[in-house]
């Protein structure tokens, strides 16, 4: 039972750090090109967004998950059966 916590904890955890890196990534993008020479780091924003939006995506996958498994969630968010005929 404690493995099982554990890895879920690290599941949680791993993205929420990527996610951080994401921010960093993105506010050095717009803090380095503040300077009047200084070009627009586009490369370091992307990055930044896309490390930012992904993990949060996969987190939030994983709790709908996790709650659908509970039936925690709205009626509108559990998985819809096919009707059969």
């Amino acid at each position: 039972m404690i493995g099982q916590k554990l890895v879920a904890l690290m599941i949680m955890v791993i993205p929420a750090l990527v996610a951080m890196f994401g921010i960093k990534l993105i506010r050095d993008a717009f803090f380095y090109s503040i300077g009047p020479d200084a070009p627009f780091l586009w490369g370091k924003l992307i990055s930044g967004v896309l490390l930012f939006v992904i993990p949060v995506l996969f987190i939030a996958g994983f709790i709908l998950h996790h709650d659908r498994k509970r039936n925690r969630v709205q009626p509108r968010f559990m998985k819809q059966e096919p009707e059969e005929e």
